[in-house]
């Protein structure tokens, strides 16, 4: 991929990349490579509520590395670990949400965050797919009220793998998208993450095509396998041209797996189209 038919933004998404660095040394890790933007999974995977002493750590050292942070997930809980990816729709676990919300848009008022991530969370047994959906809707109506107070968007993204995750194709966000912005929140988008679409047996080329005029933010890995772009069988070059073409012009967040280092990973990609 080393040259490219388009001119998208890159970022580096710092809780995949540089892990080789404590968490407050990566956005300076990133700066070094060449990054002028990163984004972050919520940095207290087990804490919606850090203490402002942690916070402000964390917003001191991307401060300082000169990056701009572009995208942060609301609290989604540990999303290595065997069991979450997100919290939204989990009754049991909505307060932790709700209480994240405001801790969350304050580190994006202070950095400048454009857009918030909210994972939607996996079907659990003590509650109906049509109850989580409606805590759902009404949870992301918050995190779209609050994230507009600082001109942010909401981000509602597939998720693959093994966990009970509900929302798994395009056509299957869009609807959540859709059902939030009728409930009166214009600032709530789709997360196109190609990866996950390809990993899940959807069609990344058609999503692009039918939805792009609703995605406000990209992610990328190759697939199979979550690598670096050239690891595997997705054309990202065709799919990031079509995004462009059919007029995305926001950032792609680098949000795969190293294979090797990150430093070499990054050999696709000139430095010159990392800023």
């Amino acid at each position: 991929m080393s040259d490219q038919p388009h001119t998208l933004r890159y970022l580096a998404n710092c809780s995949m990349l540089f892990t080789e660095e404590p968490l407050l040394e990566r956005p300076r890790a990133a700066a070094a490579a060449g990054f002028t933007a990163i984004e972050f999974w919520w940095p207290w995977p087990d804490n919606p509520t850090p203490s402002q002493e942690e916070i402000d750590a964390f917003v001191t050292a991307v401060d300082d590395s000169g990056v701009q942070l572009v995208g942060l997930n609301f609290f989604a809980g540990e999303l290595t670990g065997p069991v979450d990816a997100g919290v939204l729709s989990i009754p049991a676990r909505s307060q932790q949400f709700r209480d994240n919300i405001p801790v969350a848009v304050g580190i994006g008022e202070r950095l400048g965050v454009q857009a918030f991530n909210a994972l939607y969370g996996v079907r659990v047994d003590d509650s109906t797919p049509q109850e989580q959906d409606a805590l759902a809707l009404e949870n992301l109506g918050l995190a779209a009220e609050a994230a507009a107070r600082i001109g942010a968007t909401v981000l509602v993204e597939p998720v693959s793998g093994p966990k009970p995750y509900a929302l798994r194709t395009a056509a299957d966000t869009i609807a959540v998208v859709d059902a939030v912005r009728a409930a009166g929140h214009d600032n709530v988008g789709f997360l196109n993450d190609l990866f996950h679409l390809a990993n899940n047996g959807d069609d990344p080329a058609a999503a692009v095509a039918a939805h792009t005029d609703k995605t406000a933010h990209v992610q990328i890995a190759d697939y199979p396998g979550r690598g670096e772009p050239g690891t595997g069988e997705l054309d990202l070059d065709a799919l990031l041209a079509q995004l462009q073409e059919q007029g995305y012009d926001g950032y792609v967040g680098l949000e795969y797996k190293p294979t090797t280092t990150t430093t070499d990973s990054l050999a696709w990609l000139p430095t010159a189209r990392r800023a």
